[in-house]
Protein backbone atom coordinates (compact mmCIF):
# COMPACT_ATOMS: atom_id res chain seq x y z
CA UNK A 1 0.00 0.00 0.00
CA UNK A 2 2.92 2.38 0.70
CA UNK A 3 5.02 1.46 -1.90
CA UNK A 4 1.73 2.39 -4.35
CA UNK A 5 1.03 5.60 -2.63
CA UNK A 6 4.54 6.71 -3.52
CA UNK A 7 5.07 6.04 -6.58
CA UNK A 8 2.00 7.84 -7.29
CA UNK A 9 3.61 10.73 -5.45
CA UNK A 10 7.26 10.72 -5.94
CA UNK A 11 7.22 12.99 -9.00
CA UNK A 12 6.11 15.50 -6.70
CA UNK A 13 8.07 14.68 -3.80
CA UNK A 14 11.36 13.06 -4.67
CA UNK A 15 12.70 11.45 -1.26
CA UNK A 16 9.49 9.05 -1.71
CA UNK A 17 11.71 7.29 -4.34
CA UNK A 18 13.56 5.41 -1.30
CA UNK A 19 10.27 3.25 -0.61
CA UNK A 20 11.67 1.73 -4.23
CA UNK A 21 14.69 -0.37 -2.27
CA UNK A 22 13.14 -3.36 -0.87
CA UNK A 23 15.55 -2.97 2.26
CA UNK A 24 14.05 0.14 3.14
CA UNK A 25 10.36 -1.73 2.91
CA UNK A 26 12.11 -4.52 5.27
CA UNK A 27 13.32 -2.40 7.72
CA UNK A 28 10.29 -1.02 8.58
CA UNK A 29 8.34 -3.42 7.88
CA UNK A 30 9.68 -5.68 11.11
CA UNK A 31 9.55 -2.03 12.89
CA UNK A 32 6.03 -1.99 11.91
CA UNK A 33 4.93 -5.59 12.77
CA UNK A 34 7.44 -5.30 16.47
CA UNK A 35 5.38 -1.71 17.12
CA UNK A 36 1.81 -3.67 16.56
CA UNK A 37 2.89 -6.65 18.26
CA UNK A 38 4.30 -4.66 21.40
CA UNK A 39 0.99 -2.40 21.23
CA UNK A 40 -1.53 -5.08 20.84
CA UNK A 41 -0.06 -7.57 22.95
CA UNK A 42 -1.34 -6.63 26.30
CA UNK A 43 -4.63 -5.51 25.16
CA UNK A 44 -4.46 -9.10 23.58
CA UNK A 45 -3.73 -11.01 26.53
CA UNK A 46 -6.25 -8.90 28.34
CA UNK A 47 -9.09 -10.23 26.13
CA UNK A 48 -7.94 -13.98 26.20
CA UNK A 49 -7.88 -13.73 30.01
CA UNK A 50 -11.42 -12.48 29.55
CA UNK A 51 -13.06 -15.18 27.18
CA UNK A 52 -11.12 -17.54 29.44
CA UNK A 53 -8.84 -19.16 27.03
CA UNK A 54 -6.67 -21.39 28.99
CA UNK A 55 -3.62 -23.93 27.98
CA UNK A 56 -4.90 -26.90 29.54
CA UNK A 57 -1.28 -28.68 30.67
CA UNK A 58 -0.11 -32.39 30.76
CA UNK A 59 -0.45 -33.57 33.92
CA UNK A 60 2.08 -36.71 33.18
CA UNK A 61 4.35 -33.82 31.82
CA UNK A 62 7.28 -32.09 34.13
CA UNK A 63 5.17 -30.82 37.04
CA UNK A 64 7.11 -27.55 36.84
CA UNK A 65 4.46 -27.13 34.06
CA UNK A 66 1.54 -27.22 36.21
CA UNK A 67 1.91 -23.91 37.51
CA UNK A 68 1.18 -22.98 33.82
CA UNK A 69 -1.89 -24.09 33.91
CA UNK A 70 -4.31 -21.33 32.38
CA UNK A 71 -2.35 -19.23 30.92
CA UNK A 72 -4.03 -17.62 28.19
CA UNK A 73 -3.48 -19.61 24.70
CA UNK A 74 -4.23 -18.71 20.78
CA UNK A 75 -1.44 -15.86 21.13
CA UNK A 76 -0.04 -16.55 17.86
CA UNK A 77 -3.11 -14.35 16.57
CA UNK A 78 -1.26 -11.50 17.59
CA UNK A 79 1.90 -12.76 15.47
CA UNK A 80 -0.44 -13.12 12.44
CA UNK A 81 -1.95 -9.52 13.43
CA UNK A 82 1.16 -7.91 13.03
CA UNK A 83 2.73 -9.94 10.04
CA UNK A 84 -0.81 -9.18 8.01
CA UNK A 85 -0.70 -5.26 8.44
CA UNK A 86 2.94 -4.78 8.14
CA UNK A 87 3.14 -7.12 5.14
CA UNK A 88 0.16 -5.30 2.89
CA UNK A 89 1.63 -1.83 4.56
CA UNK A 90 4.90 -2.29 3.02
CA UNK A 91 4.86 -4.70 0.03
CA UNK A 92 4.61 -4.67 -3.56
CA UNK A 93 0.87 -5.79 -3.87
CA UNK A 94 1.27 -6.99 -7.27
CA UNK A 95 4.25 -9.78 -6.69
CA UNK A 96 2.77 -13.15 -6.55
CA UNK A 97 5.39 -14.75 -3.97
CA UNK A 98 3.84 -12.65 -1.26
CA UNK A 99 0.25 -13.53 -1.63
CA UNK A 100 0.95 -17.28 -1.64
CA UNK A 101 3.06 -16.83 1.01
CA UNK A 102 0.39 -14.83 3.05
CA UNK A 103 -2.85 -17.08 2.13
CA UNK A 104 -0.66 -20.49 2.90
CA UNK A 105 0.26 -19.03 6.71
CA UNK A 106 -3.35 -17.43 7.52
CA UNK A 107 -4.76 -20.82 5.95
CA UNK A 108 -3.01 -22.87 8.25
CA UNK A 109 -3.36 -20.13 11.39
CA UNK A 110 -7.41 -20.19 10.25
CA UNK A 111 -6.68 -23.97 10.92
CA UNK A 112 -4.58 -23.45 14.17
CA UNK A 113 -7.57 -21.20 15.51
CA UNK A 114 -10.31 -23.85 15.39
CA UNK A 115 -8.24 -26.54 16.44
CA UNK A 116 -7.47 -24.08 19.42
CA UNK A 117 -10.63 -22.63 20.35
CA UNK A 118 -12.35 -26.48 19.80
CA UNK A 119 -10.30 -27.52 22.98
CA UNK A 120 -9.99 -24.39 25.11
CA UNK A 121 -13.53 -22.83 24.38
CA UNK A 122 -15.19 -25.92 24.13
CA UNK A 123 -13.36 -28.04 26.11
CA UNK A 124 -12.80 -30.60 23.44
CA UNK A 125 -9.58 -32.12 24.34
CA UNK A 126 -8.91 -33.31 20.85
CA UNK A 127 -9.98 -30.05 19.14
CA UNK A 128 -9.64 -30.67 15.91
CA UNK A 129 -9.42 -34.91 14.84
CA UNK A 130 -6.44 -35.79 13.16
CA UNK A 131 -8.04 -37.15 10.02
CA UNK A 132 -9.74 -33.17 9.65
CA UNK A 133 -6.90 -31.11 10.74
CA UNK A 134 -4.33 -33.15 7.95
CA UNK A 135 -6.94 -32.75 5.63
CA UNK A 136 -7.19 -28.93 5.67
CA UNK A 137 -3.50 -28.99 6.04
CA UNK A 138 -3.10 -31.01 2.75
CA UNK A 139 -5.42 -28.98 0.87
CA UNK A 140 -3.72 -25.83 1.42
CA UNK A 141 -0.60 -27.47 0.72
CA UNK A 142 -1.27 -29.40 -2.31
CA UNK A 143 -2.94 -26.22 -3.76
CA UNK A 144 -0.11 -23.90 -3.02
CA UNK A 145 2.25 -26.49 -4.05
CA UNK A 146 0.66 -26.98 -7.41
CA UNK A 147 0.68 -23.16 -7.91
CA UNK A 148 4.20 -22.61 -6.79
CA UNK A 149 5.61 -25.45 -9.08
CA UNK A 150 5.09 -22.99 -12.41
CA UNK A 151 4.93 -19.48 -10.05
CA UNK A 152 8.93 -20.72 -9.46
CA UNK A 153 9.11 -21.86 -13.06
CA UNK A 154 7.93 -18.40 -15.13
CA UNK A 155 8.22 -14.90 -14.15
CA UNK A 156 4.69 -13.84 -14.74
CA UNK A 157 1.27 -14.88 -13.96
CA UNK A 158 0.21 -15.29 -17.88
CA UNK A 159 3.08 -17.15 -18.31
CA UNK A 160 2.37 -19.21 -15.51
CA UNK A 161 -0.89 -20.05 -16.97
CA UNK A 162 0.82 -20.91 -20.36
CA UNK A 163 2.86 -23.29 -18.39
CA UNK A 164 0.19 -24.81 -16.95
CA UNK A 165 -1.67 -25.69 -20.03
CA UNK A 166 1.02 -26.80 -21.59
CA UNK A 167 1.18 -29.34 -18.71
CA UNK A 168 -2.45 -30.14 -19.25
CA UNK A 169 -1.97 -30.31 -22.60
CA UNK A 170 0.89 -32.96 -22.39
CA UNK A 171 -0.93 -35.34 -20.64
CA UNK A 172 0.75 -34.52 -17.39
CA UNK A 173 3.92 -35.20 -18.45
CA UNK A 174 6.19 -31.85 -18.30
CA UNK A 175 9.32 -31.07 -17.71
CA UNK A 176 10.53 -27.91 -15.34
CA UNK A 177 12.90 -25.56 -15.92
CA UNK A 178 16.54 -26.32 -13.99
CA UNK A 179 15.37 -23.56 -11.54
CA UNK A 180 12.79 -25.56 -9.84
CA UNK A 181 15.68 -28.32 -9.50
CA UNK A 182 16.27 -29.68 -5.86
CA UNK A 183 19.19 -28.02 -4.74
CA UNK A 184 22.09 -29.33 -3.77
CA UNK A 185 24.17 -27.11 -1.14
CA UNK A 186 28.03 -26.95 -1.28
CA UNK A 187 27.87 -28.43 -4.84
CA UNK A 188 28.10 -25.63 -8.03
CA UNK A 189 26.26 -27.50 -10.64
CA UNK A 190 24.55 -30.71 -9.04
CA UNK A 191 20.98 -30.66 -8.92
CA UNK A 192 18.22 -32.78 -9.46
CA UNK A 193 15.15 -32.52 -11.77
CA UNK A 194 11.79 -33.03 -9.63
CA UNK A 195 9.67 -32.55 -12.22
CA UNK A 196 5.77 -31.35 -12.17
CA UNK A 197 5.13 -34.26 -9.36
CA UNK A 198 7.86 -34.68 -7.76
CA UNK A 199 7.78 -30.65 -7.34
CA UNK A 200 4.21 -30.74 -6.06
CA UNK A 201 5.26 -34.11 -3.84
CA UNK A 202 8.48 -31.65 -2.60
CA UNK A 203 6.55 -29.18 -1.84
CA UNK A 204 3.26 -30.50 0.07
CA UNK A 205 6.13 -32.25 2.12
CA UNK A 206 8.19 -29.27 2.98
CA UNK A 207 5.08 -26.96 3.63
CA UNK A 208 2.95 -29.49 5.92
CA UNK A 209 5.85 -30.91 7.61
CA UNK A 210 7.67 -27.74 8.57
CA UNK A 211 4.06 -26.68 10.02
CA UNK A 212 3.53 -29.56 12.17
CA UNK A 213 7.56 -29.64 12.96
CA UNK A 214 7.02 -25.90 14.35
CA UNK A 215 3.87 -26.85 16.23
CA UNK A 216 5.65 -30.05 17.85
CA UNK A 217 8.55 -27.93 19.23
CA UNK A 218 6.00 -25.22 20.63
CA UNK A 219 6.24 -26.73 24.26
CA UNK A 220 8.79 -24.45 25.98
CA UNK A 221 8.07 -20.79 26.66
CA UNK A 222 9.68 -18.85 23.88
CA UNK A 223 11.19 -22.34 22.26
CA UNK A 224 9.82 -22.15 19.08
CA UNK A 225 9.22 -18.70 18.22
CA UNK A 226 13.12 -17.23 18.49
CA UNK A 227 14.58 -20.53 16.35
CA UNK A 228 11.58 -19.39 13.96
CA UNK A 229 12.94 -15.35 14.39
CA UNK A 230 16.55 -17.10 12.55
CA UNK A 231 15.74 -19.18 10.08
CA UNK A 232 12.85 -16.78 9.07
CA UNK A 233 15.96 -13.89 8.88
CA UNK A 234 17.61 -15.99 6.62
CA UNK A 235 15.54 -16.96 4.52
CA UNK A 236 14.48 -13.55 3.73
CA UNK A 237 18.58 -12.63 2.88
CA UNK A 238 18.28 -15.65 0.76
CA UNK A 239 15.01 -14.60 -0.61
CA UNK A 240 16.82 -11.49 -1.54
CA UNK A 241 19.93 -12.45 -2.93
CA UNK A 242 17.65 -15.20 -5.29
CA UNK A 243 15.32 -12.26 -6.68
CA UNK A 244 18.75 -10.41 -7.36
CA UNK A 245 20.01 -11.30 -11.00
CA UNK A 246 23.22 -10.21 -10.06
CA UNK A 247 24.08 -11.97 -6.98
CA UNK A 248 22.26 -15.36 -8.18
CA UNK A 249 24.69 -15.23 -10.77
CA UNK A 250 27.20 -14.71 -8.67
CA UNK A 251 26.80 -17.35 -5.88
CA UNK A 252 25.54 -20.10 -8.34
CA UNK A 253 21.90 -20.02 -6.98
CA UNK A 254 18.51 -19.69 -9.25
CA UNK A 255 17.22 -16.77 -9.72
CA UNK A 256 13.19 -16.05 -9.24
CA UNK A 257 12.19 -13.14 -10.66
CA UNK A 258 10.08 -11.36 -7.81
CA UNK A 259 11.33 -13.72 -4.60
CA UNK A 260 12.98 -10.28 -3.49
CA UNK A 261 9.83 -9.07 -2.17
CA UNK A 262 9.52 -11.98 0.57
CA UNK A 263 12.20 -10.14 2.30
CA UNK A 264 9.29 -7.66 3.20
CA UNK A 265 7.33 -10.74 4.66
CA UNK A 266 10.30 -12.11 6.56
CA UNK A 267 10.97 -8.95 8.23
CA UNK A 268 7.57 -8.89 9.25
CA UNK A 269 7.56 -12.19 10.51
CA UNK A 270 11.39 -11.66 12.45
CA UNK A 271 9.47 -8.85 14.06
CA UNK A 272 5.91 -10.08 14.93
CA UNK A 273 8.33 -12.76 16.63
CA UNK A 274 10.06 -10.41 18.80
CA UNK A 275 7.21 -8.83 19.70
CA UNK A 276 5.43 -11.82 20.86
CA UNK A 277 8.64 -13.37 22.69
CA UNK A 278 8.25 -10.15 24.74
CA UNK A 279 5.49 -11.83 26.18
CA UNK A 280 6.36 -15.34 25.59
CA UNK A 281 9.57 -15.40 27.32
CA UNK A 282 9.61 -17.06 30.64
CA UNK A 283 7.56 -17.14 32.67
CA UNK A 284 4.99 -17.03 29.64
CA UNK A 285 2.07 -14.20 29.77
CA UNK A 286 0.77 -15.90 26.86
CA UNK A 287 1.24 -19.13 24.67
CA UNK A 288 1.38 -18.78 20.55
CA UNK A 289 -0.84 -21.97 20.40
CA UNK A 290 -1.87 -23.84 17.05
CA UNK A 291 -2.83 -20.91 15.52
CA UNK A 292 0.50 -19.21 15.25
CA UNK A 293 2.64 -23.18 15.02
CA UNK A 294 1.41 -24.02 12.39
CA UNK A 295 0.65 -20.80 10.72
CA UNK A 296 4.78 -19.96 10.81
CA UNK A 297 6.03 -23.38 10.31
CA UNK A 298 3.98 -23.17 7.08
CA UNK A 299 5.03 -19.76 5.93
CA UNK A 300 9.07 -21.23 6.52
CA UNK A 301 8.51 -23.80 4.01
CA UNK A 302 6.68 -22.39 1.58
CA UNK A 303 9.51 -19.53 1.68
CA UNK A 304 12.06 -21.99 0.90
CA UNK A 305 10.48 -23.51 -1.80
CA UNK A 306 10.13 -20.53 -3.32
CA UNK A 307 13.66 -19.61 -3.01
CA UNK A 308 14.34 -23.11 -3.92
CA UNK A 309 16.71 -23.87 -0.53
CA UNK A 310 14.45 -26.76 1.01
CA UNK A 311 17.65 -28.74 2.31
CA UNK A 312 19.04 -25.33 3.54
CA UNK A 313 15.56 -25.15 5.27
CA UNK A 314 15.93 -28.79 7.01
CA UNK A 315 19.77 -27.57 7.90
CA UNK A 316 18.59 -24.31 9.64
CA UNK A 317 15.69 -25.55 10.98
CA UNK A 318 17.45 -28.79 12.67
CA UNK A 319 16.04 -28.37 16.02
CA UNK A 320 12.02 -28.53 14.46
CA UNK A 321 13.46 -31.61 12.53
CA UNK A 322 14.99 -33.05 15.38
CA UNK A 323 12.07 -32.72 17.80
CA UNK A 324 9.90 -34.25 15.15
CA UNK A 325 12.19 -36.92 14.67
CA UNK A 326 12.05 -38.02 18.44
CA UNK A 327 8.38 -37.83 18.49
CA UNK A 328 8.03 -40.41 15.59
CA UNK A 329 11.21 -42.47 17.01
CA UNK A 330 9.39 -42.43 20.47
CA UNK A 331 6.12 -43.69 19.28
CA UNK A 332 7.47 -46.21 17.07
CA UNK A 333 9.38 -47.89 19.00
CA UNK A 334 6.72 -48.11 21.91
CA UNK A 335 4.49 -49.38 19.47
CA UNK A 336 6.46 -51.47 18.08
CA UNK A 337 7.99 -52.86 21.85
CA UNK A 338 4.34 -53.15 22.89
CA UNK A 339 3.71 -55.40 19.95
CA UNK A 340 6.64 -58.08 20.61
CA UNK A 341 6.63 -57.68 24.03
CA UNK A 342 3.72 -56.89 25.24
CA UNK A 343 4.77 -53.99 27.23
CA UNK A 344 5.95 -50.61 25.90
CA UNK A 345 9.28 -49.33 25.81
CA UNK A 346 10.42 -45.61 25.58
CA UNK A 347 13.72 -44.30 24.02
CA UNK A 348 13.15 -40.82 25.82
CA UNK A 349 12.43 -40.13 29.10
CA UNK A 350 9.62 -38.32 27.59
CA UNK A 351 8.94 -36.74 23.77
CA UNK A 352 9.22 -34.26 22.62
CA UNK A 353 12.91 -34.15 23.56
CA UNK A 354 12.66 -30.84 24.78
CA UNK A 355 11.03 -32.75 27.46
CA UNK A 356 13.56 -35.54 27.82
CA UNK A 357 15.95 -32.90 28.90
CA UNK A 358 13.54 -31.60 31.43
CA UNK A 359 13.17 -34.99 32.79
CA UNK A 360 16.91 -35.14 33.08
CA UNK A 361 16.58 -32.21 35.39
CA UNK A 362 17.72 -28.88 33.20
CA UNK A 363 15.66 -25.90 34.03
CA UNK A 364 13.17 -24.61 31.11
CA UNK A 365 15.08 -21.77 30.38
CA UNK A 366 18.45 -23.47 30.33
CA UNK A 367 16.74 -26.26 27.53
CA UNK A 368 15.36 -23.04 26.06
CA UNK A 369 18.26 -21.19 25.47
CA UNK A 370 20.61 -24.19 24.43
CA UNK A 371 18.26 -25.00 22.02
CA UNK A 372 18.38 -21.48 20.37
CA UNK A 373 22.46 -21.22 20.10
CA UNK A 374 21.95 -24.62 18.40
CA UNK A 375 19.71 -22.95 16.06
CA UNK A 376 21.96 -19.86 15.90
CA UNK A 377 24.71 -22.07 14.67
CA UNK A 378 22.61 -24.28 12.01
CA UNK A 379 21.23 -20.85 10.75
CA UNK A 380 25.12 -19.80 10.29
CA UNK A 381 26.31 -23.38 9.07
CA UNK A 382 23.24 -23.04 6.32
CA UNK A 383 23.61 -19.46 5.19
CA UNK A 384 27.50 -20.76 4.92
CA UNK A 385 26.44 -23.12 2.06
CA UNK A 386 25.44 -20.34 -0.39
CA UNK A 387 29.34 -19.14 -0.85
CA UNK A 388 30.68 -22.94 0.35
CA UNK A 389 30.58 -24.58 -3.00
Amino acid sequence: MLLWLAQYFQQDLNTLRVFNFITFRAVFATLTALVIGLIAGPAMIRMLTRMKVGQAVRTDGPQTHLIKTGTPTMGGALILLAIGISTILWSDFSNRFVWVVLVVTLGYGAIGWVDDYRKVVYKNPEGMSSKEKYFWQSLIGITAAIYLAFSVSAPTNTQVLNLFMDWVQSGFNLDLPPKADLIVPFFKTISYPLGVWGFIALTYFVIVGTSNAVNLTDGLDGLAIMPTVMVGSALGLIAYLTGSAMYSKYLFIPHIPGAAELLIFCGAMAGAGLAFLWFNAHPAQVFMGDVGALALGGALGTVAVIVRQEIVLFIMGGIFVVETLSVMLQVGYFKYTKKRFGVGRRILLMAPLHHHFEQKGWKETKVVVRFWIITMMLVLFGLSTLKLR
